[in-house]
């Protein structure tokens, strides 16, 4: 078992911090109205723009990265010349290049990023961020099986036991999104469906999550601004050049699109409480998907699934104090009968956790 010290705590819980920011305020964003490209007012419903501005702020990760590189050059450079002032050993030196492959190797933890953002994204139009987050601790039962086929970790049997606790917890919570759906009428948006989709990308999130571990532990080490960096990039040219002209020319409820990025403009610029719960989102989802890496980096993959499993606790405390006390209603969840379900799928979620 991988130990803990106050570095690793800090990482885990910056991490908890900012995902559940990150989870808030992209709710917050599907949720809030702005005036469109035609005058009149529309929700912000733009899931591609939202994993468009992810993989930005994820690429703010590469700087920093080679800042740094730039400085252990600098070091290194330094203690070759105290080397050859006979003041250092030679097995003192160490200064790896990372190898050309790298950069675009991790072009495929972002394809799995990108994926899984997406389902998730759209799964989130659907059902309440608490919801969302909770069905999103399924990725720790998917990364337990890869873990023990793929990675060969093999598992004890009182993981198992956890892993059964988790998908009960998981099978309630879903029951909670669909039972507790209130019949309006005209609503078209079916929660199963929000349901499916999350699971699917937690799935696909789960494969991210063995793949960052093979790469920052394997032969060449990456390092975690590397790797959350390059992801950052690639996603955000795959979403700029291929996922964004194909939501253009498909059909679809944003102006006959399945995503109008000029729509999505007007509504950024006619709606200050866009901007700034914008603003907010970037910043949280820079934090959160920095930290983390660092998580994976510092434990495993396994811990990076325990963070998300965490995250549900702090989403719904702080979505039931925002509709209550803060945004008196215009934004955050509601209690209602089937919460106690819900209630229950937590507390699964967390014993499973713990085993």
């Amino acid at each position: 078992m991988t130990a803990c010290t106050w570095r690793e705590v800090l990482v885990f819980t910056v991490g908890l911090i900012s995902g559940t920011g990150c989870s808030l305020t992209s709710k917050m964003l599907l949720t809030a109205t702005s005036i469109g490209k035609t005058g009149e007012p529309e929700l912000f419903e733009d899931p591609l723009f939202q994993s468009w501005v992810m993989f930005v702020a994820m690429t703010c990760a590469l700087p920093i990265h080679f800042a740094y590189q730039w400085y252990q050059a600098r070091v290194f450079t330094e203690e070759r010349r105290a080397l050859r002032q006979g003041m250092v050993a030679v097995s003192e030196l160490k200064h790896a290049e990372m190898p050309l492959w790298t950069y675009f190797i991790l072009a495929i933890p972002s394809c799995f990023d990108l994926t899984a953002t997406v389902l998730c994204m759209f799964g989130l139009l659907y059902i309440s961020a608490s919801v969302y987050q909770l069905l999103r601790g399924a990725c720790i039962v998917f990364v337990a099986i890869m873990k023990h086929y793929l990675l060969k970790d093999r598992l004890k049997a009182y993981n198992w036991l956890g892993v059964l606790f988790l998908t009960v917890a998981i099978t309630l919570v879903g029951l909670t999104s669909v039972l507790g759906a209130p019949p309006e009428e005209g609503n078209e948006k079916n929660p199963l469906v929000g349901v499916l989709l999350i699971l699917c990308g937690a799935f696909v999130q789960s494969l991210q999550y063995a793949f960052e571990e093979k790469m920052m532990t394997g032969e060449v080490s990456a390092p975690p601004l590397l790797v959350i960096g390059m992801e950052g990039l690639w996603g955000t040219v795959i979403c700029t050049f291929v996922l964004y002209p194909l939501a253009f020319v498909l059909p679809g409820n944003d102006h006959g699109r399945l995503e109008d990025p000029a729509n999505t403009w007007a509504m950024i610029k006619n709606s200050p409480t866009v901007q700034v719960i914008l603003v907010w989102y970037f910043i949280f989802i820079f934090l959160y998907n920095t930290f983390g890496v660092l998580v994976t980096y510092l434990l495993n993959s396994v811990w990076h699934a325990i963070l998300d499993n965490f995250r549900p606790c702090t989403v719904w405390a702080t979505d039931l104090f925002i509709y209550y006390y803060v945004a008196m209603g215009a934004f955050g969840e509601p209690w209602t009968q089937w919460s106690f379900l819900e209630l229950g799928g937590l507390a699964g979620l967390l014993l499973g956790t713990a085993t």
